[in-house]
Protein backbone atom coordinates (compact mmCIF):
# COMPACT_ATOMS: atom_id res chain seq x y z
CA UNK A 1 0.00 0.00 0.00
CA UNK A 2 0.99 3.61 -0.87
CA UNK A 3 1.14 6.52 1.56
CA UNK A 4 1.11 9.66 0.24
CA UNK A 5 0.79 12.84 2.81
CA UNK A 6 1.60 16.48 3.08
CA UNK A 7 3.68 17.15 5.65
CA UNK A 8 1.84 20.98 5.77
CA UNK A 9 -1.44 19.10 5.71
CA UNK A 10 -0.97 16.62 8.29
CA UNK A 11 -4.69 15.24 9.77
CA UNK A 12 -4.23 14.62 13.11
CA UNK A 13 -5.76 11.00 12.96
CA UNK A 14 -3.62 8.04 11.56
CA UNK A 15 -6.87 6.44 9.89
CA UNK A 16 -6.74 9.48 7.81
CA UNK A 17 -3.53 9.21 6.79
CA UNK A 18 -3.87 5.60 6.01
CA UNK A 19 -7.29 5.25 4.13
CA UNK A 20 -8.72 7.08 1.30
CA UNK A 21 -12.75 7.46 1.89
CA UNK A 22 -14.27 8.47 5.00
CA UNK A 23 -16.25 4.76 5.14
CA UNK A 24 -12.64 2.99 5.04
CA UNK A 25 -11.79 4.92 7.89
CA UNK A 26 -15.43 4.70 9.91
CA UNK A 27 -14.69 0.84 9.30
CA UNK A 28 -10.99 0.87 10.33
CA UNK A 29 -11.63 2.32 13.76
CA UNK A 30 -14.83 -0.08 14.67
CA UNK A 31 -12.27 -2.68 14.31
CA UNK A 32 -9.92 -1.33 16.02
CA UNK A 33 -11.82 -0.51 18.52
CA UNK A 34 -13.80 -3.74 18.67
CA UNK A 35 -9.94 -5.60 19.34
CA UNK A 36 -9.09 -3.20 22.12
CA UNK A 37 -11.86 -4.68 23.64
CA UNK A 38 -10.70 -7.95 23.20
CA UNK A 39 -7.63 -6.73 24.96
CA UNK A 40 -5.63 -6.52 21.74
CA UNK A 41 -6.36 -9.87 19.97
CA UNK A 42 -9.01 -11.43 18.68
CA UNK A 43 -9.89 -15.10 16.15
CA UNK A 44 -10.33 -15.26 12.90
CA UNK A 45 -14.07 -16.45 13.86
CA UNK A 46 -14.38 -13.31 15.49
CA UNK A 47 -12.69 -11.62 12.42
CA UNK A 48 -15.19 -12.78 10.23
CA UNK A 49 -17.89 -12.71 12.17
CA UNK A 50 -17.38 -8.78 12.27
CA UNK A 51 -17.24 -8.82 8.19
CA UNK A 52 -20.40 -11.08 8.17
CA UNK A 53 -22.22 -8.48 10.49
CA UNK A 54 -20.31 -5.25 8.27
CA UNK A 55 -21.44 -7.08 5.17
CA UNK A 56 -25.07 -7.41 6.32
CA UNK A 57 -25.69 -4.18 8.04
CA UNK A 58 -26.32 -5.54 11.10
CA UNK A 59 -23.49 -3.87 12.66
CA UNK A 60 -24.82 -0.98 14.93
CA UNK A 61 -22.55 1.87 16.79
CA UNK A 62 -23.24 4.80 18.59
CA UNK A 63 -19.37 5.59 19.38
CA UNK A 64 -18.58 7.46 16.35
CA UNK A 65 -17.15 10.71 16.68
CA UNK A 66 -17.61 12.16 12.84
CA UNK A 67 -19.98 14.58 12.41
CA UNK A 68 -23.03 14.13 11.83
CA UNK A 69 -23.10 10.82 13.58
CA UNK A 70 -22.13 12.18 16.72
CA UNK A 71 -23.97 10.76 19.21
CA UNK A 72 -26.24 9.08 17.12
CA UNK A 73 -26.86 5.15 16.69
CA UNK A 74 -25.09 4.43 13.09
CA UNK A 75 -25.76 0.92 11.27
CA UNK A 76 -22.80 0.21 9.20
CA UNK A 77 -22.70 -1.46 6.03
CA UNK A 78 -19.47 -2.27 4.14
CA UNK A 79 -18.87 -5.27 1.92
CA UNK A 80 -16.85 -8.40 3.09
CA UNK A 81 -14.96 -8.50 0.19
CA UNK A 82 -13.91 -5.03 -0.05
CA UNK A 83 -13.27 -5.40 3.96
CA UNK A 84 -10.81 -7.96 3.63
CA UNK A 85 -8.85 -6.33 0.44
CA UNK A 86 -9.31 -2.90 1.57
CA UNK A 87 -9.11 -2.75 4.99
CA UNK A 88 -7.84 -5.56 6.76
CA UNK A 89 -5.16 -6.94 4.35
CA UNK A 90 -3.15 -3.12 3.78
CA UNK A 91 -3.63 -3.16 7.81
CA UNK A 92 -1.56 -6.04 7.97
CA UNK A 93 0.94 -5.29 5.53
CA UNK A 94 1.95 -2.15 6.84
CA UNK A 95 2.06 -3.99 10.51
CA UNK A 96 -1.04 -2.18 12.04
CA UNK A 97 -2.59 -5.92 12.57
CA UNK A 98 -0.86 -9.00 12.78
CA UNK A 99 -1.86 -12.69 12.02
CA UNK A 100 -0.86 -15.28 14.02
CA UNK A 101 -0.59 -18.54 11.58
CA UNK A 102 -0.52 -21.40 14.38
CA UNK A 103 -2.92 -19.75 16.90
CA UNK A 104 -4.87 -18.50 14.03
CA UNK A 105 -5.67 -14.71 15.86
CA UNK A 106 -5.56 -11.26 14.66
CA UNK A 107 -3.25 -8.64 16.95
CA UNK A 108 -2.62 -5.23 17.04
CA UNK A 109 0.82 -4.22 16.72
CA UNK A 110 3.16 -1.64 16.67
CA UNK A 111 5.07 -2.68 13.51
CA UNK A 112 4.09 0.10 11.86
CA UNK A 113 5.63 2.85 14.06
CA UNK A 114 9.05 0.00 13.69
CA UNK A 115 8.85 0.40 9.78
CA UNK A 116 8.19 4.31 9.84
CA UNK A 117 11.46 4.95 11.88
CA UNK A 118 13.48 2.39 9.47
CA UNK A 119 12.18 4.61 6.50
CA UNK A 120 12.94 8.21 7.94
CA UNK A 121 16.87 6.46 8.79
CA UNK A 122 16.73 5.63 4.97
CA UNK A 123 16.37 9.04 4.66
CA UNK A 124 18.81 10.36 6.86
CA UNK A 125 21.57 7.49 5.62
CA UNK A 126 20.77 9.28 1.90
CA UNK A 127 21.12 12.62 3.04
CA UNK A 128 24.71 12.17 4.46
CA UNK A 129 25.99 9.63 1.12
CA UNK A 130 28.27 10.91 -1.14
CA UNK A 131 26.61 12.73 -4.31
CA UNK A 132 27.61 10.51 -7.42
CA UNK A 133 29.45 12.02 -10.44
CA UNK A 134 27.33 13.22 -13.14
CA UNK A 135 29.19 13.57 -16.68
CA UNK A 136 28.24 16.48 -18.45
CA UNK A 137 28.61 16.50 -22.25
Amino acid sequence: MVILFDRFTMPEDIYEVVFATKQQIIVAKLLITMMKEKKGEITKTEMSFFATQLHEGKLVTDQLQEEPYRGKKVRISYNKRQFYDRILTPMKSMGMIDYDLYKKTYSLSDKLNKELIKIGLFWLKELRREPFRIQRS
